[in-house]
């Protein structure tokens, strides 16, 4: 899942010497570690995993007879399904080119020019959020015409998805748009699947920028106002779908509040786009990350105040571990001889950068993705107890977050050294404080 993290190894790979951003440049994509027969199965299967996890949300009778087509509760195909998919890709673009938010500059590009961002997602989603409750309101559309069709919906997005690729590959293998830093490995399957490219653009349009916030994360927000809206229609609109969906709008909005954040990630820096990338933007955080409110709509249930309350404190201390953390990772590298910053303690490494080892991040190494844990733990907990299904995303955000921590930690004791096994010997945490 492409959720919004705050990498700390900005803090600690970048770093800061003499008070100045050190920038690092950024190295070519490694593809080796990829078995090509898992890789193969992965873009072969993962929209189909996706169809089966939000088909098995729909309530069953034993009594009923099963057969093959006849287990799917809603159709596969369907070609409005595709055009809704493809308005959404083509509306996204044009907004892009919406004259509102900061144009900030990013990495450096292979000209040696700094590569440009327009950050208007927010706008984008307002935009779009206005335009689906209005046509909805007016009665042209109906939200259960989407929503009905969320399983025809994955399978357009596998189509666009692949339509994208085959364009992106194409691009790539022309002279013209060959880098200095696209990874050319060789085989159709790594490169079609994981990308030569690392910053591909058209016109003014980042293509992984567009990918990860405009289909990616406004796609999982609109799919979620389609939710609210179809549960408005027939009635069942619950507290436990109204607390899901609210939490994960606010997740949604403060990650395109602060949509520069995705710049520093790895996955922007360093990743080339391929398939893979596009597939998940597509299917996996829209249809994917949503899968609790889709669980709450088909299966509705009522939640006891008292849980609602204790459900919303978590939320909410999740929420403050996530944003103070990342608030104070982000204001240190920028200004670490901040006055603000002069009760903290840091430990001095051989390559000239401070390490915090007090606030946030003396508390556990890395104490954004604990917020980011509990938040989601939080949005599944209205579901209860009755299916494992709900409670999917959270755990593999856990693992996600997991395998990252010890991605970024692998990479600082190879930058930082014995200061780096410091830091890990007084802060012996590493996700979650006493237990791991």
């Amino acid at each position: 899942m492409e959720v919004k993290n705050h990498c700390e190894e900005n803090q600690l790979k970048n770093g800061v010497q003499n008070g100045v951003l050190k920038e690092t440049p950024p190295a070519k994509p490694d593809h080796s570690k990829w078995n090509q027969i898992y890789l193969f199965l992965l873009c072969v299967l993962l929209g189909g995993a996706v169809i089966l996890l939000l088909n098995a949300c729909h309530p069953t009778d034993p009594a009923d007879p099963w057969t093959l087509m006849g287990f799917f509760k809603a159709p596969l195909w369907d070609w409005t399904a595709f055009s809704i998919v493809l308005t959404f890709t083509v509306l996204q673009g044009a907004l892009y080119y919406l004259p509102v938010g900061q144009v900030v500059e990013g990495k450096m590009g292979c000209n040696e020019k700094r590569l440009k961002y327009r950050l208007n997602g927010l706008h984008a989603f307002g935009v779009c959020v206005v335009l689906l409750v209005c046509v909805w309101e007016c009665g042209y559309v109906r939200a259960v015409s989407v929503s009905g069709r969320v399983l025809a919906l994955v399978s357009a997005a596998c189509v666009v998805s692949v339509l994208l690729s085959v364009c992106l590959y194409l691009r790539s293998a022309s002279a013209q748009s060959h880098q200095p830093q696209d990874n050319n490995t060789g085989g159709f399957l790594l490169d079609f699947a994981l990308g030569r490219e690392v910053d591909p653009r058209v016109g003014i349009i980042d293509v992984k920028q567009f990918a990860m916030v405009r289909i990616g994360f406004i796609g999982w927000g609109l799919m979620d106002v389609c939710y609210l809206l179809t549960a408005v229609e027939s009635e069942s609109l619950s507290a436990s779908l109204l607390l899901t969906i609210t939490f994960q709008l606010i997740y949604i909005i403060d990650f395109l509040i602060d949509e520069d954040s995705v710049l520093d990630t790895k996955e922007f820096t360093e990743e080339a786009i391929g398939f893979l990338m596009i597939l998940g933007e597509y299917i996996w955080i829209p249809f994917f990350s949503s899968l609790p409110v889709y669980f709450l709509l088909q299966r509705p249930s009522d939640i006891h105040f008292l849980s609602a309350i204790l459900i919303i404190l978590l939320y909410s201390v999740g929420f403050l571990i996530y944003y103070m953390a990342n608030e104070q990772k982000s204001r240190f590298r920028k200004s670490p001889h901040h006055p603000a910053f002069a009760h903290l303690e840091t430990i001095r490494s051989p390559s000239g950068q401070n390490l915090l080892v007090s606030g946030w991040f003396g508390w556990v190494r890395h104490p954004n993705y604990l917020g980011d844990i509990l938040l989601m733990l939080a949005w599944c907990l209205p579901c209860g107890f009755s299916s494992l299904l709900p409670y999917l995303p959270a755990l593999q955000c856990f693992k996600l977050l997991r395998e990252r921590s010890t991605e970024i930690e692998e990479s600082c004791l190879k930058k930082h050294g014995e200061a780096w096994r410091e830091y890990c010997r007084r802060v012996p945490y590493k996700l979650i404080p006493y237990l791991y």
